[in-house]
């Protein structure tokens, strides 16, 4: 409220709108006053995490785009554009960062320290993490993915197989039907093995 009072006090003559602003602000800090410590932290906190998390929205946008980049692409826009609304995703990335950063190193309470400094180290270190777990999931399902074509194979070879049997097996049983209806098995085997069944 002092640093307040003697800022407003060195502007001579202060327009309606300067005191309304004036006023206002004062009314800000004597409502952050008010609250416990814990509260306007949490407060900068929530500030804070809504800076992050545009900056986040807009990084998936552009890793969206350098993926469809790697593909054909079908649309109607040229190249030259496309290659223009990469750079503003880029510029705007580089000034949401700017942003980021200016509100950590600038603008958050002396109680939180060297905040940016934290921020980007463990920042960094949970992309390395995230990279890790990506890279290790990938794996995974590569080898699930083979695992998958291995076991089609098996089956495959194995209908194959089984296929081949009953061919054989279809085969062979056509051929002994044939080879008893022919003249010379009977004359050879007048009586088969189950008519002398019936005889006794």
């Amino acid at each position: 409220m002092l640093d307040l009072k003697a800022q407003f006090s060195k502007i001579i003559n202060p327009s309606p709108e300067q005191k309304k602003q004036y006023n206002e602000e004062v009314k800000r800090v004597q409502e952050i006053a008010q609250k416990k410590p814990d509260e306007v932290l949490n407060d900068v906190w929530d500030h804070l995490g809504v800076f992050v998390d545009e900056y986040s929205k807009l990084a998936k946008a552009y890793i969206a785009s350098e993926v469809s980049a790697k593909q054909v692409y079908k649309g109607d826009k040229s190249l030259a554009r496309r290659v223009l609304e990469r750079l503003k995703l880029r510029y705007q990335l580089d000034d949401m960062l700017a942003k980021v950063r200016e509100e950590m190193v600038y603008n958050a309470p002396s109680e939180l320290g060297d905040l940016w400094t934290r921020f980007e180290k463990l920042w960094m270190e949970m992309v390395q993490e995230q990279n890790e777990a990506l890279a290790e999931e990938l794996r995974k399902a590569q080898v699930e993915q083979w695992q998958r074509a291995r076991a089609w194979e098996d089956l495959k070879a194995k209908a194959v197989w089984i296929g081949a049997l009953v061919v054989v097996l279809a085969w062979f049983s056509g051929l002994m039907i044939l080879i008893r209806l022919t003249q010379t098995y009977k004359n050879i085997f007048p009586y088969s093995w189950w008519s002398c069944l019936l005889c006794l």
